[in-house]
Parts: C-alpha cells; sequence; structure tokens
C-alpha cells in the first residue's frame, strides 16, 4: 500500500495538520479498512497512529487508488475537543468491557437427568 501526500497545511489555532492524500492499493484488491489506512498516513507522516483522524476516503470507480483527507492533532485531548463525537467514534476503535470478555467463554450446555 503506497501513501501520497498531496496536500499537507498547519492550522495552529485547532493544533492540527490537516492532509490529503492517496493510497494505491493494488496488492490489496479492495479499499483497505480504516485502521490500515490511518496507520499507514501515521507511517507516512511519522507520527502516532491514535493521533490520525480520518475525515472522508473512498476509493474512485474501476481504480485501485482511494483518496482521503485526514487530520492528525498534537494530542488525542485536543482531537476529542475538536473533532465531532461520530468521527471520533469511526476513528477509535471500541474497547471490549472487561465483563463483556469473562461472557465470551463458551458455556458449558446443561446435563440431562437421566431417570431410572
Amino acid at each position: 500500500m503506497e501513501v501520497k501526500v498531496t496536500s499537507d497545511k498547519q492550522n495552529p489555532m485547532l493544533k492540527r495538520r490537516e492532509v490529503a492524500f492517496q493510497i494505491e492499493h493494488e496488492e490489496i484488491g479492495s479499499t483497505p479498512s480504516r485502521r490500515e489506512t490511518r496507520k499507514a498516513v501515521a507511517v507516512e507522516l511519522k507520527t502516532d497512529e491514535n493521533l490520525v483522524f480520518l475525515k472522508r476516503f473512498e476509493t474512485k470507480t474501476g481504480t485501485h487508488t482511494a483518496a482521503g483527507v485526514a487530520n492528525v492533532y498534537d494530542s488525542l485531548e485536543q482531537a476529542k475537543l475538536v473533532e465531532p463525537e461520530y468521527i471520533v467514534k469511526r476513528n477509535i476503535p471500541p474497547e471490549k468491557p472487561k465483563e463483556a470478555e469473562a461472557n465470551e467463554t463458551p458455556k458449558e450446555e446443561p446435563k440431562k437427568e437421566e431417570k431410572g
């Protein structure tokens, strides 16, 4: 997956970089996931993956080229203040609660009582 940054603007007022990019994804075939894209953009920009928030990302019809826009913040707290809640939810995978993980263990089937 090859990332090409087409525009990179610094926004000191909001403490972020506003980046437009294109990704060639012929090796993968299908459009890469949001997580893979965030990681690729973070590597290209030499920053932490958790500070990259994808705003828009889509593959052009009939090609293996995807174009997108991302904001790279100075801190996670700043991102949560500025970005709309739905963008934050899209970009930060939900953590599984400990109770849900405990409930995922296979349950034993109830034993049938034998008469006789």
